[in-house]
């Protein structure tokens, strides 16, 4: 049975990312939090499916992460992976503008997919939740003057698919298809949500709870 909030005793939270991004979103649910990064290989296996993928990376992120915990100390421990799809193939990060263009000129009129596996690993019993949570952007026909601008503007080269929805990306959208808005920054809050109630946090805190 799942504590109030206001009774409830919070075990330590820690984000197993290194991203400025979900650091943002998780910041959002007010629960205290560390953030660790893992050092895992996010190079796919032969044949793997993209939702197998990110549901393995978000779970191998997690256990890396909870290798370096004090054992004794019950810790939540979240992490996330995600891909972006075009016609099935995954979409790198660019890591250069040249190569950001080539992504939204490729994106230009379609639809990317974007699949984010998400975990929340318990160090208390060691059992863990995870999903994959898809969401989708149509992107307007763009020019060329508007995708240089664009990159030169915000330089998404960290960013798969090369935009950032949060920022100035919205402007090359024409609609966006899911569930979760927060699952294309890539950490999904809504499913999250759920994990941390079965896991004993209900949100929101109380003044208490989050102190």
């Amino acid at each position: 049975m799942t504590a109030s909030a206001s009774s409830q005793s919070l075990p330590s939270i820690v984000l197993a990312s290194g991203s400025p991004y979900r650091r943002e979103l998780l910041g959002r649910l007010r629960v205290p939090f560390s953030q660790l990064s893992p050092e895992v290989d996010e190079s796919p296996l032969p044949g793997e499916a993209p939702p197998a993928l990110v549901r393995r990376l978000s779970l191998a992120k997690a256990q890396a992460v909870a290798t370096r915990l004090d054992p004794r100390n019950r810790t939540l421990v979240i992490a996330s992976d995600q891909a972006a799809l075009l016609d099935g193939t995954i979409l790198g990060k660019p890591g250069t503008e040249e190569r950001a263009r080539e992504q939204l000129r490729a994106a230009s009129g379609r639809k990317v997919e974007f699949l984010t596996g998400l975990c929340l690993l318990d160090t208390g019993n060691g059992e863990y939740q995870l999903d994959c949570i898809p969401y989708a952007v149509h992107f307007r026909r763009l020019g060329e003057e508007r995708i240089a601008a664009y990159v030169a503007a915000e330089r998404p080269l960290d960013c798969a698919g090369s935009f950032r929805s949060e920022g100035l990306g919205i402007v090359l959208f024409e609609r966006m298809t899911g569930d979760d808005p927060t699952a294309l920054v890539g950490l999904p809050l809504i499913r999250l949500v759920s994990m941390l109630e079965r896991a004993g946090i209900t949100l929101p805190l109380s003044a208490q709870d989050g102190s």
